[in-house]
């Protein structure tokens, strides 16, 4: 629980769309909230607003009621220890805009075959660690020549660079942790910027794979763990700590985090998140946490 007065509502304005001070505004007074005036971190795309409060899941409902339609995302948290020093972040459909093991599939010409089980454990109605190795095993026979094409069609999330580099610029720590692959995980990371990748390996011989994935598999718990783990190495406090994903198995990882986002997510997934972000892309991580447009990194 917050004290009074310690509450700010980031607005921030879905991608091809511009946020005018009336509709902030509007939801602020339909929430029945008595905020000070809106700071903008950039005009038209993303506005503060600070109030008195203490409920913060109440008061985001009450201001998600109010924005309902409107290509507009909202952030409500507490001021103080807004800016993190841990980010821990999910890769595919979050950092990347593929699912890698679906277009590995592809590759292998059963995608319509492994993305129907992606979706089911990615919205949680499948074990996830039980679902990957069903869909590694059926992956037996691509080629490394095969996941180099993936990985040179790959394409990041608007905004994710912007997210990382400017968080390490100003001393955070940035880890991708994610159920993918290592063969993956490795040239993303290094596009992107961050320092460390938390990923599945895949078993490979005659330079294909054999469909096994080494355990043990990174899931659900293993996310979270790392995060945890990330977290004791740095002495940082919970509170210092933001994760980011959009699937079921992102849940555990982040609750655990001071701030946890869902991205763009399975319905499940944002319902239970601190946060939700359905319309904008990823530099709305950074005005959450009080950056200016002009602070992001080139």
């Amino acid at each position: 629980m917050s004290k009074p007065g310690s509450l700010v509502a980031t607005f921030v304005a879905g991608q091809g769309a511009s946020l005018s001070e009336a509709t902030p505004e509007r939801a602020l007074r339909e929430a029945g909230l008595a905020a000070s005036r809106l700071e903008w971190l950039a005009p038209g795309v993303a506005a503060d607003a600070c109030f008195d409060g203490d409920e913060i899941a109440a008061t985001r409902a009450r201001l998600q009621g109010a924005l309902a339609g409107e290509p507009v995302d909202v952030i409500v948290q507490p001021r103080d220890g807004r800016r993190k020093k841990l980010l821990v972040a999910d890769m595919d459909s979050t950092m990347i805009e593929q699912e890698c093991i679906d277009e590995l599939a592809g590759v292998a010409g059963i995608r319509d075959r492994i993305s129907a089980i992606t979706e089911r454990a990615m919205a949680g109605e499948l074990d996830f660690e039980q679902a990957l190795k069903q869909r590694v095993a059926l992956l037996k026979g691509v080629t490394l020549d095969d996941v180099a094409a993936i990985v040179a069609r790959i394409t990041l999330t608007p905004g994710a660079r912007a997210l990382v580099q400017t968080m390490r610029a100003n001393g955070a720590y940035t880890a991708l942790v994610t159920g993918g692959f290592t063969q993956f995980t490795d040239p993303v990371a290094a596009r992107i910027g961050f320092d460390e990748t938390f990923a599945n390996r895949l078993e490979i011989a005659d330079r294909a794979l054999t469909g096994v994935v080494f355990d043990p598999v990174q899931g659900r718990a293993g996310k979270r763990a790392a995060l945890a783990a990330l977290r004791e190495r740095l002495s940082l406090p919970r509170e210092a700590t933001l994760a980011i994903g959009d699937g079921a198995n992102d849940l555990d990882m982040l609750r655990e985090a001071g701030l946890g986002v869902a991205f763009h997510a399975k319905p499940k997934v944002a319902e239970a998140a601190d946060a939700r972000i359905d319309c904008a892309d990823l530099t709305a991580l950074l005005y959450a946490q009080g950056y200016r447009q002009e602070d992001f990194a080139a």
